[in-house]
């Protein structure tokens, strides 16, 4: 696991271009000098707040469409850093008893990315196994939110899953992963 507690924002863009180079795969035909300049002050802020969280933010598309680049969490498990939240602050308001530090959907604004959802939790799957211990929460759509119920994913016994819990649930091993286009 990275030590991202030890992460200053002065070489987070060299830790981004290591990763960039070592994990090809994620982003074949992409060149890290074509991001880099599209890269923004905000951008690298936002790409340190994921880093320091344990995130571990990599390239993993190009929008042929937009010209945008897709950073997500790349870590193998749910963010350290990003772990033991509810689902939203309405969940954290409810629970009465025991209530965690906060929210997964206010850490992420925090931070400056979104929730992936489940065709982005599968894209990443696709690119590697994640959350083989841990789960994530997952952006869930408001009909489900309206009854009290939030989405996460995991990958277990080879297979990606799809649960669901009270918004207002919190584990351990339950964190987010996002995403940033620029």
């Amino acid at each position: 696991m990275n030590d991202f507690k030890n992460v200053s924002k002065d070489n987070i863009l060299q830790i981004l271009e290591g990763r960039f180079n070592q994990h090809m795969f994620r982003h074949p035909n992409i060149s890290f000098k074509d991001v880099l300049k599209r890269l923004t002050d905000k951008h690298i802020n936002t790409l340190y707040q994921m880093e320091i969280t344990g995130g571990e933010p990599d390239v993993v598309a190009m929008d042929p469409l937009t010209n945008m680049y897709t950073f997500m969490d790349c870590s193998k498990e749910s963010p350290l850093g990003r772990r033991s939240l509810c689902y939203d602050d309405l969940a954290l308001e409810k629970r009465r008893q025991n209530k965690p530090a906060g929210s997964a959907q206010t850490l992420a604004k925090k931070i400056g990315i979104t929730l992936l959802n489940y065709d982005e939790y599968q894209y990443l799957q696709s690119l590697q196994e994640i959350d083989t211990k841990t789960s994530s929460w997952l952006e869930t759509p408001d009909n489900i939110r309206s009854l009290g119920g939030a989405l996460y994913g995991e990958h277990r016994y080879k297979t990606i899953f799809l649960g669901h819990n009270g918004a207002d649930s919190y584990y351990g091993v339950r964190g987010f992963r996002g995403s940033l286009k620029v």
